[in-house]
């Protein structure tokens, strides 16, 4: 039998589930814990300035690698600050967890300073959602968080009275193992030859893949040859379906493409490939459908189906090939010609000379300095729009807030982005509006020495949310934004900044931004352009 502290056997579990950083912020509720990980060399701790940041750069590390990422705070107000990303990895369905110190064991319930009822904050933004008792606990409890979150794909919280940590425990056997076993769950043969028979008859099908492509994006496309269909990727898996594949249409919805909004006005069915496509206008009125997706829960959630196969989409999408007969490539070409037609208006616009910068011209001058494997981490609003249009992703992974929506996003993904990946090229592109939600925390890319290309789109305002009041009918309110000088904000930080307001500028700043050993800035000043609808 032997006796450590419960705080020395999280330190441990964390290690053996492969956790080698954390993001958190100290204080007085954990600083039990933090005197643990002060003490442990494999685990990184990286200080952000305000715990949002950390826990949607928890969220953005899981959505780049699969593995689960952490984060950590106080209780009360830093407990509050964590639910934004919190929701990120429900909605976008990632493994997560959030230690959260607590108020003493003894005050628990005496309305204590900083003490808030955190088992109800956190119930319905977590897939698992526990406080600890006693000390013995914590370790079986912890295995058991990471372990539904991984199971669940969804942010697990576990609630830690900071005492607690520091508290010996006995220990002569282990209770639980720090390890997660993955289901190969595989559609049903019934299933498939429903399926087989339905594609068989269609003579425009057309796919619309999902997120549920990671991994499995050589299957679905050798799919897609064969069944001779036009490809369409919802917005979370642009580049898991090269934009550049013959097949690709583009995006759907508010986000998408007139070929591929016309493709799925013709087409006689619809297979949703890893995807539960929400946004209902934008599908067929009522064709037959056929859903691949590994969670029972989402088959027809949104869209009546026909053929549910409720497996992996890898070793479907093959099956199907294999068994798939010779298809007409009629369809196809026609929505292959739209495509051509489509990039050649894009390009058009792209290189079209105008006096003062647009933003698809940002997007272009980005794209030549882009590397094949580089990470995209995106923020939200009006810039979504743009690089949903005009960045063209082959190889290159992308991180955004897909499902929440969150403004925001954008600078913690391209933190998570560098800690994931350190020997590739992190670009983030942001609004104005977005950045300065959490620029605070561009000091934490300054601090831990992550080179990234922080590329600020500065229309000074809040030019998605203008758009959207004008098209109700509205006169646009409260949209305007005070300017702020991104280049010198991050030269104050101790990182790289350059302002750009023509496309000479900005092309030569880029350069310099690709070459650089430290996070650069670089303050776009576009036209204000209505977003591209």
């Amino acid at each position: 039998m032997f006796e450590q502290t419960a705080g020395s056997h999280v330190v441990e579990l964390l290690k053996a589930w492969n956790v080698d950083h954390i993001y958190g912020m100290p204080g007085d509720s954990i600083n039990e814990l933090m005197e643990e990980l002060r003490k442990e060399e494999q685990i990184r701790f990286i200080q952000i300035r305000h715990e949002e940041i950390g826990a949607l750069a928890a969220s953005a590390y899981s959505k780049l690698t699969g593995k689960i990422g952490v984060c950590l705070s106080i209780a009360g107000p830093g407990a509050v600050h964590l639910q934004n990303g919190l929701y990120d990895a429900k909605k976008d369905k990632t493994p997560m967890l959030a230690i959260i110190g607590q108020v003493s064991s003894d005050l628990v319930g005496t309305d204590s300073f900083q003490e808030l009822k955190m088992e109800s904050l956190f119930e319905e933004a977590t897939v698992y959602n526990r406080r600890v008792q006693k000390a013995e606990q914590l370790p079986d409890m912890l295995n058991q968080a990471i372990r539904t979150a991984y199971a669940e794909s969804g942010p697990a919280v576990l609630i830690v009275s900071d005492d607690l940590f520091g508290t010996k425990i006995k220990r002569d056997k282990a209770l639980t193992s720090p390890a997660y076993a993955k289901p190969n769950i595989r559609a049903g043969e019934d299933d498939l030859q429903s399926a087989l028979k339905l594609l068989q008859a269609a003579k425009k099908p057309v796919i619309l893949a999902g997120k549920g492509a990671a991994g499995g994006t050589a299957q679905v496309l050798a799919f897609a040859e064969k069944l001779k269909a036009p490809l369409i990727a919802s917005f979370p898996a642009k580049g898991l379906i090269p934009d550049d594949h013959p097949h690709n249409l583009g995006q759907l919805g508010q986000l998408g493409t007139d070929p591929a909004e016309q493709a799925m006005k013709e087409t006689d069915l619809l297979i949703l490939a890893g995807t539960a496509f929400p946004y209902r206008d934008y599908l067929p009125d009522d064709v037959p459908a056929i859903q691949i997706d590994v969670d029972p829960k989402a088959i027809g959630k949104y869209y009546p189906v026909l053929v549910g196969l409720v497996g992996e989409l890898a070793p479907a999408a093959a099956w199907l090939t294999a068994n798939l007969g010779d298809k007409e490539d009629t369809f196809l070409l026609k929505y292959q010609e739209k495509r051509k037609e489509w990039h050649d208006t894009l390009q058009s616009d792209m290189t079209k000379e105008t006096e003062r910068l647009q933003p698809q011209h940002v997007i272009a001058e980005v794209q030549t300095i882009l590397e094949r494997d580089a990470v995209v981490s995106l923020d939200v609003g009006s810039v979504t729009l743009w690089a949903a249009r005009y960045l063209q992703l082959t190889q290159q992974q992308l991180v955004v807030s897909a499902w929440l929506g969150t403004m925001g996003c954008g600078l913690p993904g391209a933190i998570a982005g560098k800690l994931a990946y350190p020997d590739k090229q992190v670009v983030s592109l942001l609004g104005d509006g977005g950045f300065s939600m959490g620029m605070q925390d561009y000091v934490t890319a300054v601090k831990y020495d992550l080179p990234m290309i922080l590329v600020v789109f500065n229309n000074q305002k809040i030019q998605l949310i203008e758009h959207e009041q004008e098209e109700m009918g509205h006169k646009a309110t409260e949209t305007e934004l005070a300017n702020i000088d991104f280049a010198a904000f991050a030269h104050a930080c101790g990182g790289e900044g350059y302002t750009a307001k023509t496309r000479s500028e900005l092309r030569d700043v880029l350069a310099k931004a690709k070459v650089s050993r430290k996070p650069v800035v670089i303050d776009a000043y576009v036209e204000d352009s209505a977003p591209p609808s």
